[in-house]
């Protein structure tokens, strides 16, 4: 059955170049093609022309993000920049009217093209700029981080989830019987691991394949950061299985030398396993997403 919750609100081109005409790059819209170019589970992307983007709402859940990006990457946004690795930081924060409810934002066009979907084996050639820009995020976050209940938390509050996901992909056949009892032993080790007690730090909080570009062999940028958060490490490093075959996995863990501890990547594996149920449990609708969580699956198990 169809996951991915409904638009609120429709979007189109004739809004996109309202609210955007009336910005400081009103001239360009007026100049230049606007075009949807994608549709994520909490915003939709327009491009205009070669440079820009429009970045909306498509629910009021999500509204919040806008201003979560915003802050995040005020911060993170130049320490990516130094690293070689492009964010897209707002260059225009809109504000709701009559017409749209929510805020939105017009952000740089960052060329290349999602991670999901593309061979692993190609992985490892841009397996260490990742885990330099991981680097770059990981610093300590402020009290007034953005708040989020589900990223970067301890294990144990996202066991109730965890549990009702692995028993309804086991009952409806998705998962069999010994592929459950081992993804519940991974997440067991995870919980029993050494937990994040030190200060939080700065997560992007939705660092799977779909939000990593690339251009080529080389990683081009890191997108979507409206999940952004302070917390556990962890969470982002499951990109280590959810991104990674096991020769890019041991060249991304490799690269990130000693700034993490043997409990971080334990949370981190039990991290992966949740990520992947969640991919295959909430992705009918989105094929790209539900392959991803299957590939995620196997380097979890592995």
């Amino acid at each position: 059955m169809p996951n991915k919750p409904r638009a609120e609100i429709d979007v189109d081109e004739t809004l996109v170049r309202r609210l955007t005409t009336s910005t400081r790059f009103g001239d360009k819209v007026a100049r230049m093609p606007v075009r949807k170019a994608a549709e994520g589970w909490d915003c939709e992307l327009w491009r205009i022309g070669e440079d820009l983007a429009a970045r909306l709402p498509r629910r009021a859940a999500a509204a919040p993000l806008i201003g979560h990006e915003a802050q995040a990457l005020d911060v993170l946004g130049p320490r990516l920049d130094a690293v070689g690795v492009r964010a897209p930081a707002p260059l225009h924060l809109g504000a709701p009217d009559a017409g749209f409810p929510w805020p939105w934002s017009i952000v740089p066009w960052i060329p290349g093209r999602a991670a999901i979907g593309l061979a692993r084996a190609d992985a490892s050639a841009w397996a260490a700029t990742l885990a330099e820009a991981l680097g770059a995020i990981h610093v300590p976050a402020p009290a007034d981080a953005p708040s989020n209940p589900f990223r970067g938390v301890p294990l144990a509050a996202r066991s109730d989830a965890f549990t009702e996901r692995l028993a309804m992909l086991r009952e409806s056949g998705v998962l069999p019987a010994d592929d459950a009892a081992s993804v519940a032993a991974v997440w067991e080790r995870g919980l029993a691991a050494k937990p994040w007690t030190e200060h939080p730090v700065w997560i992007h909080g939705d660092l799977h394949p779909g939000n990593i570009l690339v251009h080529g062999d080389r990683l081009a940028g890191l997108i979507d950061f409206g999940d952004a958060t302070g917390g556990d490490p962890a969470y982002d490093l499951a990109v280590a299985w959810l991104a990674f075959d096991a020769a890019g996995r041991a060249r991304f863990i490799h690269a990130t030398a000693e700034r993490y501890d043997a409990g971080t990547w334990t949370r981190a594996h039990a991290w992966a396993a949740a990520i992947a149920l969640m991919l295959l449990a909430r992705s009918d609708d989105v094929p790209d997403h539900a392959a991803a969580g299957a590939l995620a699956l196997r380097e979890v198990l592995s």
